[in-house]
């Protein structure tokens, strides 16, 4: 397998994007909590990414609601089942984690839905930003909690910038 990686800007802070045999496998933010290491990313090598970032420069413009990459997910089977149930929570909505154990058929797998969303590694593509505490409380994310409030918020048209 090879990997290369580039860096994108972004209103939430620099975007590493990494690709695994040409397809992305990764989108990690500065002081992400489960971000490898930097020498994993590979060789940096912009050219691979201009779909990507295209996409994503589309979604903190407001126009893209829905991405459209091909996405390569390493993980254990259950974490991948978690990241593809991640894919179909619309745009501007949450769910909650138990919500998301039902829908993947594991209604006793709440924690392990947590822990598997804590490591996605392909944030905003994968919306893990979009699942909640049962309460709606914004619990932990491993970009930060105010990343999570400030991409559910720029998702349900609610400023997230003071003035």
């Amino acid at each position: 397998m090879t990997t290369a990686h580039t860096t994108v800007d972004s209103p939430i802070g620099p975007l590493t994007l990494v690709a695994t045999d040409g397809v992305l496998s990764g989108v990690f933010m500065v002081e992400q909590r489960y971000r490898p290491d930097t020498e994993t990313f590979g060789v940096e090598d912009a050219t691979l990414f201009d779909d990507a970032a295209a996409q994503l420069k589309e979604y903190f413009a407001g126009t893209r609601t829905e991405f459209d990459l091909p996405l390569h997910f390493a993980g254990t089977p259950f974490q991948r089942t978690v990241w593809q149930a991640l894919c179909e929570i619309p745009y501007g909505e949450t769910t909650s984690y138990g919500e998301l154990a039902q829908r993947i058929g594991r209604p006793t797998a709440s924690r392990a839905v947590g822990l598997a969303n804590g490591h996605n590694p392909i944030s905003i593509i994968v919306p893990c930003h979009r699942v909640v505490g049962s309460t709606g409380a914004l619990t932990g994310y491993g970009g930060g909690v105010e990343r999570k409030r400030f991409l559910l918020d720029f998702e349900r048209g609610v400023s997230p910038l003071p003035g």
